[in-house]
């Protein structure tokens, strides 16, 4: 397998619409950037625990209901209950949606898939705010972009 190198990162352009692929799915989905990008950051790691959990978390600004938002709104599961002898902690892996979504962001980022320009599956296209707006417009750009 070929080594990848900055040089083969650039010609991807893989990073050249990260911004408003991370709005758009963020507004979407009912997250903020910092908990996008915490899922992210957990999806490379495959499986954790709460305390890597808390490591992946310094970088961010901090925010104790994070992880209860994260797990009752299901983008994080339990992976191997604890049970007081043998296993001492919970392991916890990212869930089925979490993964689709993170896997949609990156087949938007190589342009193998648009996002999506329909009210009914974007809340941004609405335009209920100036923000909404400019992302919209900046979302026409990604998708008319392709050289992704």
């Amino acid at each position: 397998m070929k080594k990848l190198d900055a040089r083969d990162l650039k010609d991807l352009n893989l990073l050249k619409h990260y911004r408003i692929i991370r709005k758009w799915a963020s507004k979407n989905n009912d997250l903020t950037d910092a908990e996008l990008e915490l899922l992210i950051y957990l999806d490379c790691v495959d499986l954790f625990t709460r305390k890597d959990f808390e490591a992946g978390a310094y970088s961010f600004s901090w925010n104790n209901r994070r992880w209860n938002k994260l797990l009752q709104d299901d983008w994080i599961q339990v992976w191997r209950n604890r049970n007081r002898t043998t296993q001492k902690y919970n392991i916890y892996k990212i869930s089925f949606k979490g993964k689709q979504l993170i896997n949609r962001m990156y087949r938007i980022m190589l342009g193998s898939e648009d996002i999506p320009t329909s009210e009914r599956r974007n809340k941004l296209i609405a335009g209920n705010t100036y923000t909404d707006k400019v992302l919209t417009y900046a979302i026409y750009n990604v998708n008319k972009d392709k050289n992704r």
